[in-house]
């Protein structure tokens, strides 16, 4: 499964700067088991929006939303009605979910209200392609939706290298150009003037700090705890 970590609420504010109609999009599946993004944690934070925007005179509009799996694109065409004519999607899925709704409707500025920490297993069976590095500080609303760590072969944050050709990566000619889609990307939004900003260099240490990343939910830690004092099973 993935696990993800809800953005700090200043950080998600100022995301939305600027946004007027917005959809909380919840997920059911790994980042719900993980406390970070069910239908539980969606109706919190847009609840914390609405007094937020009333308390600093935002003027959001906020719906909230939650579908089987994000990663998904037969469950993520059920918000086909709730998006129309909203102005972004606060996605509460990993780096992969927010990027199947962002390619699904790329008219709509999706944002990610998680930072995807790390994926586990399944180990077997079928073929998947890599679309989040797991690298614990998303810069997806930077990006237009597309991952620069897993998708560009340099993991470049600040545009292509000078290798690239056609939208091809010079890695593979199989392998289009993740800058390329970037741009792309952005065009459609509208937001090319986020390309003018230079994002930072990477903080790493969310990312691998020597030895299995490992996340304590202590709410969850101690409803264990209490279960045991009462005598009943874990």
């Amino acid at each position: 499964m993935i696990i993800g970590e809800q953005k700090r609420l200043e950080e998600i504010a100022g995301m939305l700067e600027g946004q007027q109609r917005i959809l909380v999009a919840g997920c059911r599946s790994c980042v719900a088991i993980c406390l970070a993004g069910g239908e539980k944690e969606v109706a919190v934070l847009a609840e914390s929006l609405r007094l937020l925007s009333s308390l600093k005179g935002k003027g959001w509009e906020i719906e909230e939303a939650t579908v089987e799996r994000q990663c998904e694109k037969e469950w993520v065409a059920e918000l086909s009605a709730r998006i129309e004519g909203k102005g972004s999607v606060l996605s509460l899925a990993c780096g992969v979910g927010a990027q199947t709704i962002q390619a699904m409707y790329p008219q709509v500025r999706v944002l990610p209200g998680l930072n995807t920490s790390n994926m586990g297993a399944p180990e077997e069976a079928g073929v998947f392609v890599e679309r989040c590095g797991g690298c614990g500080d998303c810069v997806l609303h930077l990006t237009g939706g597309i991952c620069p760590i897993a998708r560009c072969a340099k993991s470049l944050l600040n545009g292509p290298c000078g290798g690239s050709q056609g939208g091809k990566c010079e890695v593979s000619p199989e392998t289009p150009c993740a800058w390329e889609e970037i741009h792309r990307s952005l065009e459609r939004l509208g937001r090319l003037d986020l390309l003018e900003e230079p994002i930072p260099p990477k903080n790493w240490l969310p990312s691998r700090d020597g030895g299995p990343r490992k996340m304590v939910r202590k709410e969850a830690v101690l409803t264990e705890e209490q279960k045991r004092s009462k005598g009943g099973k874990p």
